[in-house]
């Protein structure tokens, strides 16, 4: 039994049996993963470069963009060096800091759209009050305080993770790390291990998503008693955010809940559940956020209009 944290590294999982089509199968992924970078990257760009984007409703949506970001680029490294190269092997203390970036962004996400909805409800249920109530002072107090939420709830059931001993075969079952697939490896009490992510779903997950849900009741509540034309506008802003809000909760807590509880469900459907997770939200943000919110049409018509004339 291996004791030492640096003395055996894990060994990550491709897709078990297809494993001479690896390379065929990362074109695809590749190919989701550039979507993904090109995207998101053109939103953060478009948020900061283009002026008329320079209020909160941006801005956050600017954080959930980053977001995205920040759990796609730690596990295109790991998922195509399995896929491209077989490079399987991964030191337990990379390992272990990967889960802690993956699990906090998922809760920072989370948290963001719980901020989203917030200024959509201030602003279409307190129009009058939405600039002294979202002030760039409260912004902020926003952007810190959101992701010091992920951050900090994450670390207790990770930070025991380094001092378990582990199985010595050290196989795992996806190309990237999570904390429900390692713990399985751990030859020690996880009881804490298995309680502590359920508890931290129930506190965040099922509470923010609630508490949005209400906010869009409310909202539709003032929406109905302003005139037609008002109506249509007022919704307009939030079908971008109510779109994307089933994109994350479903796989978020789809996968949570498989890991959790789904011991008996095929592996197949472990591994596709993952990459949703993984892949779906961050894939689909600058797709609907581009159709569906006229000022980025707008911001994106015009940088390229921009190169057009260059």
């Amino acid at each position: 039994m291996w004791l030492n944290v640096s003395a055996a590294p894990f060994m990550l999982t491709g897709f078990p049996g297809v494993e001479a089509a690896h390379h065929w199968i990362s074109i695809p992924f590749f190919a989701v993963y550039f979507s993904v970078l090109l995207g998101n990257g053109t939103l953060l760009y478009l948020t900061k470069d283009d002026h008329s984007l320079h209020e909160p409703m941006y801005y956050f949506l600017a954080m959930l963009t980053g977001t995205d970001l920040m759990v796609t680029l730690p596990t295109m490294p790991t998922l195509m060096g399995v896929l491209w190269l077989n490079h399987r092997k991964i030191s337990q203390g990379v390992y272990f800091l990967q889960a802690y970036f993956i699990h906090s962004l998922s809760i920072v996400e989370s948290g963001v759209l719980l901020a989203m909805a917030y200024d959509r409800f201030i602003a279409i249920c307190t129009p009058l009050g939405y600039n002294s109530i979202l002030t760039n002072s409260q912004v902020m107090k926003l952007g810190l305080g959101v992701p010091m939420r992920g951050f900090l709830s994450v670390l207790p059931p990770i930070m025991p993770l380094y001092f378990f001993p582990y199985c010595h075969s050290h196989v795992l079952s996806h190309a990237f790390c999570l904390h429900q697939d390692v713990r399985k490896l751990a030859r020690a009490d996880i009881t804490f291990n298995d309680v502590y992510p359920v508890i931290l779903v129930a506190l965040t997950f099922f509470l923010d998503a609630p508490i949005i849900v209400f906010s869009y009741i409310l909202i539709l509540r003032t929406v109905s008693g302003i005139a037609s034309g008002e109506e249509a506008k007022a919704l307009n802003t939030c079908v971008s955010h109510i779109s994307y809000v089933p994109a994350f909760y479903v796989t978020t807590i789809g996968l949570t809940f498989i890991h959790q509880f789904g011991k008996h469900v095929p592996h197949v459907v472990h591994i596709t559940m993952s990459y949703f997770y993984f892949l779906f939200p961050p894939l689909m943000n600058p797709i609907i956020h581009s159709i569906k919110t006229k000022q980025i049409q707008r911001s994106i018509i015009g940088l390229f209009s921009v190169h057009n004339r260059a």
